[in-house]
């Protein structure tokens, strides 16, 4: 096998996004564009990859980090022009070179391995993805000899009624012998309505110098997709959906309505996990094995135990255990650990809080910047008191702790292990290990009151 190289083009603006957001890093499924396909093509055994930068080149070079090789291309004047700007890493290599749109989330690695081995087999100067497409208008067509190379590539504006006919198109994706290329684009003209340097004019020089170029089809038309308006980015979206569920699907995992489940690329599911519909699963989420999620749940960035129930809730950036119940209508904020077989019901929200094995907090509470131990049990309306307008404090609820409903522990507080709050306390001070707090107004009945009260009207 010969050395390959890969140049990515990624410098366009995208003006038909309509967006602040430079094209290629809008994202699909989580993941920007031009980041689907440099992971795509750093499986392939490249040597040295290549991405043209230009319009947000700060932005697209820290979404893309080491992965790649830079080149800038401070004037956008066509696609050949974007890669003469990899002539100073690539120029005089031996080897061969493909060239793919970073505007193309679908491509495949599988695709693109293809694609090599088709142009080193029959030994081509350069070989172009092709695929065919039941309605062609406004693709250029690939015209084939009778032994099936290409005989030259023809914009639907120049083609004739019969060429009009063809359906195999250009996709835009290349492979190239390396030295060949680099020759080559010295002589592309810009000789043109649009005054640019266009990369299918080395497929016409080539032809030229009698050197062979090939075609290979691809038989999967979806990952040819180039994601120019959000419409197509849409499109885009909907296809890496249903690619991403049915890998799920196959590796034992259950999605009831594939249709209107989200699933970002970096998922992980357990086999025999349950997801229900209009579950958004997004970044780095690790789901464990048999567990239910959903209906209408959203988990970001989470880590969650084997046999875990959240029902119509939220959670980000936290990690929960096994056996854990959460909602419905829960909302698990960031940096939280909740251990196994803890249940947290409906309308609790969790933030920076750890909560210990088999606690409880079943309804009704905010339990934020806390330290609850194990086998805690929070009373409905149970509130940590943390913030005083400018600074947040600590609550440590030990061990076995019972706190009573509608309790207010204003921060920094402990409580000790074994302790009792009575329903309806606010707690300003430390409660002893094994104590019973009983913090609030005493009571006084007023007799008669509504007899005197209506006396005075």
């Amino acid at each position: 096998m010969s050395n390959r190289y890969a140049v990515i083009l990624a410098a366009g603006q995208g003006t038909r996004m309509k967006s602040k957001l430079y094209k290629v890093l809008h994202p699909v499924c989580g993941k920007p564009m031009v980041q689907h396909v440099v992971d795509q093509v750093k499986t392939l055994q490249i040597e040295e990859m290549v991405t043209i930068i230009g319009h947000g080149a700060e932005k697209v070079q820290a979404q893309l980090g080491e992965s790649s090789f830079y080149a800038l291309q401070e004037s956008q004047l066509g696609t050949a022009h974007a890669v003469m700007q990899a002539a100073p890493m690539l120029e005089g290599k031996e080897g061969v070179t493909i060239v793919v749109c970073g505007d193309t989330p679908l491509i495949k690695s599988e695709t693109m391995e293809a694609l090599f081995q088709h142009h080193e087999e029959l030994k081509a100067k350069a070989t172009i993805l092709t695929a065919r497409i039941e309605d062609p208008t406004g693709y250029g067509r690939i015209i084939r000899n009778q032994d099936g190379l290409v005989e030259k590539i023809v914009e639907h504006k120049d083609a004739t009624e019969e060429e009009r006919k063809i359906n195999e198109i250009n996709t835009g994706t290349y492979c190239f012998d390396n030295a060949a290329l680099f020759a080559a684009l010295k002589n592309v003209s810009n000789d043109n309505v649009q005054g640019e340097y266009y990369l299918p004019d080395v497929i016409e020089i080539l032809k030229k110098q009698g050197e062979v170029v090939s075609a290979f089809q691809t038989n999967d038309l979806d990952e040819t997709l180039g994601v120019n308006d959000r419409v197509a980015l849409a499109e885009a979206e909907k296809i890496m959906r249903k690619r991403i569920n049915e890998i799920h699907m196959r590796n034992g995992v259950t999605i009831i309505d594939p249709d209107h489940t989200y699933i970002e690329t970096e998922v992980e599911i357990g086999q025999d996990t349950i997801v229900y519909p209009g579950t958004i699963l997004k970044g780095k989420t690790i789901i464990g094995m048999d567990c239910h999620i959903g209906p209408n749940s959203e988990i970001v960035s989470c880590q969650i135990g084997n046999e875990t129930v959240v029902r119509q809730s939220a959670a980000h950036n936290s990690s929960v255990g096994a056996r854990v119940n959460i909602g419905p209508f829960a909302h698990i904020r960031p940096d939280s650990a909740i251990a196994d077989d803890v249940k947290i019901g409906n309308f609790v929200e969790i933030k920076k809080a750890v909560f210990g094995e088999g606690s409880k907090a079943s309804h009704l509470s905010y339990i934020g910047d806390a330290e609850i131990g194990s086998n805690v049990n929070l009373g409905c309306g149970s509130i940590t008191v943390n913030y005083d307008g400018k600074n947040k404090f600590l609550t440590k609820i030990e061990d076995d702790v019972f706190i009573g409903c509608n309790s207010n522990l204003v921060a920094p507080v402990t409580v000790g292990k074994g302790a009792y709050v009575a329903a309806g306390s606010t707690i300003t001070k430390d409660v002893p290990e094994a104590a019973l707090s009983i913090a609030r107004a005493h009571q006084v009945n007023k007799e008669n009151y509504v007899e005197k009260l209506n006396v005075k009207k």
